[in-house]
This record gives C-alpha cells, structure tokens and sequence, in this order.
C-alpha cells in the first residue's frame, strides 16, 4: 500500500507540473530499500508517460511555444545524456547529497516564488 500512495503522490505532484520526483525518489529509496541509482532510473521512466500526457493537455490546449520547444529539445537531450552519465558514474552517497541539496534549493525556490 506504502508504494501505491507513493506513485498516486508522485502522479498528482507530476500532472500538476511539480515533479513526481521529488516524491517518488525518496519514496523508493527510504521505504522501499531501493538504491538512489535505481530509484532515479524509475523516476525516468515513470517520468515518460506522465510527460507525454502532459504534452497532449498542452497542445490541446495550445499552450505549447514550437519555437521555444525546439531550442529546449536541442539542449534537454544532450543535457538528459550528459546528467544520465554523471549519475552512473558518482557514488551513491554523493548523488544522494546532490538530490538533497537540489530538493532544498527547489522547496526553497518554489516557497520564495509564492
């Protein structure tokens, strides 16, 4: 039951374009014994179909900037590659640190942007 609450948390916070992640990936990694490296690879791929929903709401909507969206897709992808990497290759401790730091500077933002 703990694991689907997680996933309904991570799918509402992710539909309403907070970011499943910041649920899902602690979720995962302190309640179901999983390892920071595999949590945040099931956070990519639970991240592709709440995206690509997303997307459809979006262009139905007309809300979708194709100018902009091009730029943003020539510098994600590479981005997504070179971040994919780095993860694969830090240790787990540190890359739970940088999470951390990176979950603190973004609840930090969002509280100060409100």
């Amino acid at each position: 039951m703990t694991l689907f609450l997680i996933g309904l948390a991570s799918g509402i916070l992710g539909g309403m374009g907070i970011g499943g992640g910041t649920v899902l990936i602690p979720g995962l990694v302190l309640f179901a014994g999983l390892s920071q490296h595999q949590a945040q690879g099931i956070n990519l791929l639970f991240f592709l179909p709440v995206a690509a929903a997303s997307l459809v709401v979006h262009i139905k909507n007309k809300m979708v900037d194709y100018k902009i969206t091009g730029f943003a897709v020539l510098a994600g992808v590479p981005a997504a590659f070179a971040g994919a990497y780095f993860a694969s290759v830090t240790e787990e401790g540190l890359l739970r640190k940088i999470f951390g730091v990176f979950l603190i500077i973004t609840g930090i933002y969002e509280w100060l942007k409100k």
